[in-house]
């Protein structure tokens, strides 16, 4: 059996849900386990937890002092093994970086992102995984950019102020100076999401709610990116429009438009990435059952997320998948499309949902003693 879960958000990382469902399988097998083989590796999909997930399937953690997304500096951790490297942005510029309460949608920067970057290539990485997800910014990737050497200046000359609102006073982009060692590195935006960068189902319009952008707000960093979009069509020709238009430039607020156009960065399915750089398909040989999941299994599952990933590349080696979550909304029907015979969901055992996040651990344990039940001879 190979557990390959997500974390579930807010109550265990995806290592302790590996943890918990190996404990519970050994306590439900017959015959005291014997003879049963579990394996795990964790998996992300680009988002939060990508890092920590690298770390489990055998990369270095590496951590940097980097600018946060109000400007004070944190701590950030990304992964590395021989020249490969996972940074998450979200480590740097991510949500879990503003203090409770506290949004700044206009004024939250990239730039921390960007000096985690380097602190990437620095280590010796040429071929950078960059998951972008739960991020805490909505300015097209501009201070990412800022901090590999572009400069991005007002119309007397002096560098814009950070954010993504300050972009619509920015009358001249240069990115002759990005770090040079860029030219040299593959870059691979990983994301689960594919938003354009702009328009109703742009950044600012979709994403901009959730890191506190009001209705007006939302309207000032659409029209602002848009505008930073024509600045940068005069500095690097059209092809700045065709990456604001190209799937994934709207994600984690606009910064995989800055790795497209700035970083030549090529966009794949997050989940599609993490399970080649942590060593999916090897895993899955002499496997008999894969057991995913996450916090949540419904729509949004559908679209790129781990557990919809890692059911189809089961699938496609004739291996049996089921999942695990907090809660489910998606129908037998929806799940057997997508490769999953049975999900079994922690609010089957505890219908309140807050005591599911509160207690995650011994339920879960608990769930998949029933799903020893069930599948193991």
């Amino acid at each position: 059996m190979l557990i390959a879960a997500d974390k579930f958000k807010g109550s265990l990382t995806a290592v302790e849900v590996a943890e918990r469902v190996t404990a519970g399988l050994r306590r439900g097998a017959p015959r005291d386990g014997e003879g049963l083989r579990i394996a795990a590796l964790p998996v992300a999909d680009g988002g939060d937890g990508t890092v920590d997930a690298a770390v489990a399937a055998g990369f270095e953690r590496r951590e940097a002092r980097v600018t946060g997304p109000l400007g004070a500096p944190v701590t950030a951790a990304y992964a590395l093994r021989g020249t490969t490297a996972v940074v998450e942005m979200a480590e740097a510029s991510g949500l879990r970086h503003l203090p409770k309460g506290v949004f700044a949608p206009l004024t939250a920067t990239t730039y921390g992102s960007g000096e985690l970057l380097r602190a990437a290539l620095d280590a010796g990485a040429r071929t950078i995984v960059f998951g972008v997800g739960g991020s805490a910014t909505t300015d097209g990737g501009a201070g990412m950019l800022s901090a590999l050497g572009a400069r991005f200046l007002r119309e007397d000359g002096t560098p814009v102020a950070p954010g993504g609102g300050p972009l619509r006073d920015l009358a001249t982009a240069d990115l002759s100076g990005l770090d040079p060692r860029l030219a040299e590195t593959e870059t691979v935006l990983a994301s689960d999401v594919d938003n354009p960068l702009t328009g109703p189902k742009g950044a600012a319009a979709v994403y901009g709610p959730q890191k506190g952008a009001g209705e007006d707000d939302v309207a000032a960093l659409d029209a602002a990116l848009a505008h930073y979009v024509r600045v940068l069509e005069r500095a690097v020709g059209a092809s700045a429009t065709e990456y604001a238009l190209a799937p994934g430039a709207g994600a984690a607020g606009g910064i995989g438009f800055g790795a497209l156009v700035g970083l030549r960065a090529t966009f794949r399915p997050g989940i599609e990435v993490m399970l080649d750089v942590l060593g999916f398909p090897a895993a899955l040989e002499g496997t008999d059952l894969v057991i995913t999941g996450e916090g949540s299994l419904d729509e949004q599952t559908l679209h790129g997320k781990a557990p919809a990933g890692v059911a189809a590349a089961a699938r496609a080696r004739g291996i049996e998948v089921v999942a695990v979550c907090g809660r489910l909304s998606l129908p037998p029907v929806a799940l057997g499309n997508a490769g999953i015979r049975r999900a079994y969901a922690l609010t089957d055992l505890e219908p309140d949902p807050a005591r599911c996040i509160a207690e995650a651990g011994p339920l879960l344990e608990r769930t998949a003693e029933r799903l020893a039940a069930d599948f193991l001879p």
